[in-house]
């Protein structure tokens, strides 16, 4: 299978993909739930916003600095401390939960708690990715963790969803201590991991780098290279659609399978299906995209690749926004899961795979800012939107918004989409 798979052929790759995915496992249970217990305390899209706020705040305020700093530490070890904070941070909303005194204040704080972890972590494990299985597996790699993530995906959601019928007042607070616990495996895992530095620093081209000392002086040689280097600078504008439009849409999933698709006689288990249903056909399509990806990793048109994913989850966007049936929006959910990953992994492919070594991780945490930094905008304003005039109200702005973007981008110009590996 090397020929086809060839990051599988690294030991340290193994590991790092099997735990990382019974973790993801567990981070998509709580997703799920963590939303649905929200919007059955306070029955408001804006609490949803303002979750979402908080999650992605912390990109915003730590991800550029961050880009500096993890190119001066350990990897594997920054992503170990990490994920021991998002540990703490899932135990504590468990035994919250648990204990019966959550509320939603304290629901956002978390939130803001594991956003300021994942804000670093991120991008000390994208950067990390290249010390575990070199240049020329990394494509693969990256599409083989895309698969793993988005099968939890789906995995996540629907063992969820018999925890909340069978513990009908706190089974959330039963899928947050599931997820801690899955933490304990990936923090193994890495334990058992040994990157090679060394293999990393002699995959890439090298220019000149900046004193070690001066952070500042490191910063802006990372966007002088983004400025001078169109097509990244492309991808990255590109990144911020997503993040500004269609992410906080689907913050307001619970709205939708409570309120917009409700059927006569809804009871709260009813509910909660319908919510992990919608959230387990997002995941589907994505899964069924990063299968696409892994088997095409040597595709080399991956600009039009990326392009195809941009309008596809664009168009879904409209879909779900004009859809009043459970049985129409699940597969336009699935074609959102599909586009969002097919073009999110493909940019982030052709990101890695362009810049040199010693400022990936300054562009990488500028790639990740642009898609997540901007967010806390996006989900104030999807949310206001959606408690003013309505979830599907929302879909449609965040769809003709990111539609907007990519035509206006692809008319200006061809960079993106013609790229070839």
């Amino acid at each position: 299978m090397r020929p086809r798979f060839p990051a599988l052929a690294s030991r340290d790759f193994r590991i790092f993909w099997v735990t990382q995915f019974i973790s993801l496992i567990g981070t998509w249970m709580q997703t799920t739930v963590q939303a649905y217990l929200a919007y059955r305390i306070t029955g408001q899209p804006i609490y949803l916003g303002l979750i979402g706020v908080a999650g992605t705040l912390p990109s915003l305020l730590f991800t550029l600095p961050g880009g500096v700093w993890v190119e001066r530490l350990d990897k594997r070890k920054t992503v170990v401390t990490f994920q021991v904070v998002m540990m703490a941070q899932a135990f504590a909303l468990a035994f919250l939960t648990l204990a019966g005194v959550v509320t939603i204040w304290w629901i956002i704080g978390l939130a803001f708690v594991l956003g300021a972890a994942n804000s670093i972590e991120i991008t000390a494990r994208q950067a990390m990715m290249i010390e575990i299985v070199g240049k020329a597996g990394l494509p693969n790699a990256i599409a083989l963790n895309s698969t793993a993530f988005n099968v939890a995906r789906v995995v996540g959601p629907a063992l969820s969803a018999p925890l909340l019928l069978i513990f009908s007042e706190r089974g959330e607070g039963w899928a947050f201590l599931l997820n801690g616990i899955s933490y304990l495996v990936v923090i193994l895992g890495l334990l058992a991991i040994h990157p090679k530095v060394a293999d990393a620093a002699s995959a890439g081209d090298h220019s000149p780098a900046a004193s070690p000392n001066d952070v500042l002086a490191q910063f802006r040689e990372g966007q002088r290279y983004i400025r001078q280097t169109t097509l990244i600078g492309l991808i990255i504008v590109m990144a911020a659609a997503p993040g500004l439009f269609a992410f906080p849409v689907i913050q307001q999933i619970p709205a939708f399978a409570r309120d917009v698709l409700a059927q006569p006689g809804d009871t709260d288990a009813a509910v909660a299906a319908r919510n992990s249903a919608m959230v387990t056909a997002q995941g589907v399509g994505a899964l069924l995209a990063a299968i696409m990806l892994t088997l095409l990793s040597a595709f080399r048109r991956k600009g039009r690749l990326m392009t195809v994913g941009q309008f596809a989850f664009s168009v879904a966007l409209l879909g779900i926004g004009l859809s009043r049936s459970i049985a129409l929006t699940l597969p336009i959910l699935t074609l959102f899961g599909w586009g969002t990953v097919t073009s999110l992994a493909t940019s982030n492919t052709i990101i890695q795979l362009v810049t040199p070594n010693e400022l990936r991780g300054r562009v990488i945490s500028t790639y990740l800012w642009a898609l997540q930094g901007v967010a806390p905008f996006g989900s104030l304003l999807i949310g206001w939107i959606a408690q003013t005039w309505g979830a599907p109200t929302a879909a449609l702005f965040g769809g003709l918004a990111c539609l907007a973007t990519y035509v206006v981008t692809n008319l200006k110009t061809p960079t993106v989409r013609r790229f070839e590996d």
